[in-house]
């Protein structure tokens, strides 16, 4: 019963927060307030990365992007991002990869919004869709990006066929994500069954909870100042603020976090 319980529990937060908590938030938010939704990443010895004054808030959660997104290189290559966010992710690898051109989707069309208006670059444009029936032409990208957001979809094994679909033969999907240890099998499965080839992949649970240290403080702030407090509980699960339940988990095991590199023959 208790297992059935976390089941429904951690499904039910990750469907809340996809679709009522981010919208609702977004509306909330100043166009230079909470750039970045995706926990926080470093490494032992820290990666040390150059960083713009701008940029510098928001180190830990960077990290992940950079760490993710540089497993190939990206300079000159059309770039699909699926579930950007609030596109702080997008921002940072246009500026320092240099692709071609750098597409973010989100399904948050008040998020969409949110980039359009704090993101002006060229070569970078957002556009509101869904993960799992992607607006784009077949062999439309060189690189997808995905970076911890596919634990939301209801339907995970049609994300990443819809992801091989607008993949080029050649091209690569970078990807960050994490499971409870009673889906890891589920999880597993998924990604063995999608029609691309496993080049690499990590767990990561150590570096996340380095970079969670880090990038604590600015999801408090944000989190005292901005969550009703009726979903304070619901929330601080699936920002990671403070002590959560999904910390604690972390640390023992209960969660995997884990990054992949697959490729398109």
């Amino acid at each position: 019963m208790a297992l059935v319980s976390r089941l429904i529990y951690n499904r039910y937060v990750a469907k809340f927060i996809a679709n009522h908590y981010y919208p609702f938030q977004t509306r909330r938010l100043r166009p230079d307030e909470l750039l970045f939704i995706n926990w926080g990443y470093e490494e032992d010895p820290p990666m040390a990365l150059p960083l713009a004054v701008s940029d510098e808030p928001y180190r830990a959660h960077i990290q992940l992007y950079h760490r993710t997104a540089t497993q190939v290189d990206l300079g000159g290559k059309r770039v699909l991002e699926v579930s950007c966010g609030h596109g702080g992710g997008a921002s940072y690898l246009a500026r320092i990869l240099r692709p071609a051109s750098y597409t973010g989707l989100d399904l948050n069309a008040d998020g969409i919004a949110f980039c359009r208006q704090s993101h002006n670059l060229p070569g970078l444009d957002f556009v509101q869709g869904d993960a799992e029936d992607l607006p784009f032409d077949d062999q439309s990208f060189d690189a997808v990006i995905n970076v911890e957001a596919s634990h939301c979809y209801p339907r995970f094994p049609r994300f990443l066929a819809e992801v091989a679909r607008v993949l080029r033969p050649g091209g690569h999907f970078l990807y960050a994500d994490l499971r409870p240890r009673f889906r890891i099998a589920e999880w597993e499965a998924a990604l063995a069954d999608a029609p691309m080839r496993l080049v690499s992949h990590a767990d990561i649970n150590a570096q996340i909870l380095r970079g969670w240290e880090k990038s604590s403080p600015l999801l408090q702030d944000l989190f005292s100042r901005h969550a009703p407090p009726l979903l304070r509980g619901l929330v601080r699960d699936g920002f990671g603020v403070g002590v959560s339940k999904v910390r604690q988990e972390l640390e023992s095991g209960e969660y995997a976090y884990r990054l992949y590199r697959f490729a398109k023959d």
